[in-house]
Order: C-alpha cells, then structure tokens, then sequence
C-alpha cells in the first residue's frame, strides 16, 4: 500500500504540474521537483511504518485460527488462540487419567510388570 501512495502522490504531481499546468522541466527547476519526491517518498515510508504494527496483531490471530482449524482436524481439541503456538511444535503431550494436559513434570510412582504383582517406588506417596 505504501508503494501504491508513493506511486499515487508522483503520478498526481506530475500530471498536475506537466500536463494540467503545462509547466516544462527545467534544469533549475530540478532540486525543486526532487524534494517533492522526497517528501512523497517519506508519506510512503510513514503509512508502511504506521501499517505494520497496526496489522500484526490481526495477522497472527488469523494464522493461529488457522492452527485451531488444522488441529481440529487432528482431533485435537484447542480452547485459546495461543495455545496453538506451543501444541504445534509438540512431539510428546503428557496427560494424567483425566485428560488434563501437565506441566511436564510426571513421574512414574507405581509399575506392573505382568504376572508380577505392582511394586512402589521407593521415596513415592501414591
């Protein structure tokens, strides 16, 4: 967009001075008309400046929407935006016999090695 207003301010600028006006180039004139490009040029580097922060916000919520959607298809049920970020890059999801995902601290406090009877990890409550 800011290369389409600098395009826009030139193309007025020279249609109304040239063609409306029938002004001439003149060499005298140049250091003139270069301080209008100038200032065209910085009108199109302050929209780009002012445009970015203003559409990032928007971009990253429509590519982590995008995220939900494809985890949905995983079956992979997301509940905020931002969670999408971190799920995506997972290898392993740990989660206890609820289904509430952890912190990624579990530690095994009892095994069952069959036909054995279960053994307590020493140092473990249950």
């Amino acid at each position: 967009m800011s290369a389409i207003t600098v395009i826009i301010l030139v193309l007025y600028f020279v249609i109304n001075t040239f063609v409306v006006k029938g002004g001439t180039w003149l060499p005298e004139c140049t250091p003139i008309y270069v301080q209008y490009f100038v200032k065209f040029f910085i009108i199109g580097v302050t929209v780009l400046v002012v445009a970015v922060p203003e559409g990032l916000p928007l971009a990253v919520t429509i590519s982590l929407a995008y995220s939900v959607k494809k985890m949905m298809k995983d079956n992979n049920l997301v509940r905020h935006l931002d969670a999408c970020e971190t799920m995506g890059n997972a290898t392993a999801i740990c989660s206890d016999k609820t289904g509430t995902l952890t912190t990624n601290r579990m530690t095994v406090v009892q095994t069952y090695i069959v036909p054995s009877k279960p053994t307590d990890i020493p140092g473990k409550d249950v």
